[in-house]
Order: structure tokens, then sequence, then C-alpha cells
């Protein structure tokens, strides 16, 4: 998959989802989000996500159903390089609902307010979707980028 640019000084509005809190977990909140990371999507995008939590502010944002209280999805940048967003996930029982929108939104406005002017989305799996929500571009030659290291 091809690398995106996303340019950050145009991004769209961002509308709230009905029954879904979207914010910063804590640093002792971490385990969980954590777990729920390797348990839904892969140990690789759990210790992706954990340099987020080394960050203060934890440079990643969860989506949390606020009747169950249970995550659903998770967004974060600055992990696995500077000025890439991601990982991203959300569940699949979830989809089609814009939480994905909205927490690659809102992380890329705090990669805005933290001074980036672009950021890149790596290895970008649902390359429609990104292009579709905030205008990203694919980077040509990117592949594999960053991942094509003899260790991944």
């Amino acid at each position: 998959m091809p690398d995106l640019l996303v340019p950050l000084f145009n991004l769209p509005e961002i509308e709230n989802v009905k029954g879904i809190w979207i914010g910063r977990p804590l640093a002792h909140q971490s385990p969980r989000i954590l777990s729920f990371i390797r348990e839904n999507f892969s140990e690789g995008w759990e210790a992706e996500v954990r340099v987020g939590f080394s960050s203060i502010p934890p440079t990643i944002l969860v989506a949390v159903e606020q009747e169950s209280g249970k995550p659903s999805g998770f967004c974060c940048w600055d992990c696995t390089a500077k000025g890439f967003l991601g990982p991203i996930g959300t569940l699949e029982s979830v989809r089609g609902r814009g939480i994905g929108r909205v927490l690659v939104l809102s992380c890329l406005r705090s990669m805005r307010e933290a001074g980036y002017g672009y950021a890149i989305i790596g290895d970008a799996g649902p390359v429609d979707f990104f292009k579709s929500i905030c205008d990203a571009r694919v980077i040509e030659g990117s592949t594999p980028g960053i991942y094509g290291n003899p260790l991944s």
C-alpha cells in the first residue's frame, strides 16, 4: 500500500457521532486501551500505540460507547514516525457510523495544533476512505516506505 500525504491547513468540520465519546485516554488507562487494540487488531498495532502513551499529552484518541463504556475505536499520531498518522482502527460492528472519520479528523487537527503542516499516512490500507475525508493524496514511489526494513 502507498503512503498518503494530507494537507492540514484546510480540514473539514467534524460532526459528533451520537452515543460516542471521542477523547484522549490518560496514562493510567493505557492497559485497558492497549488490551483492546491487541485483542481486536494486532500486537504490532499495540506496540505502535504504546509509543503514543509515552507522550504528554498522549498522541492517541479513542472512541468509547457512552452507554456501555466500551472502546470501539482508536487513532494515533507520531507513534511509528514523526508526522505519521496511524494506526487507526474501529470495530467492524461500528463501521459505517462515522466514528473512523471523527477519529482521523480529530487526530489531524491535533497534529495541526502541534505545528505540523502535513501528515503522512503510512502504508494506507483504505486509500479511498482517507481520500474522501481529508484530501489525502498518494505519495508516488512510497511503497514500501518506512515499513520496508528487514525487520518488518
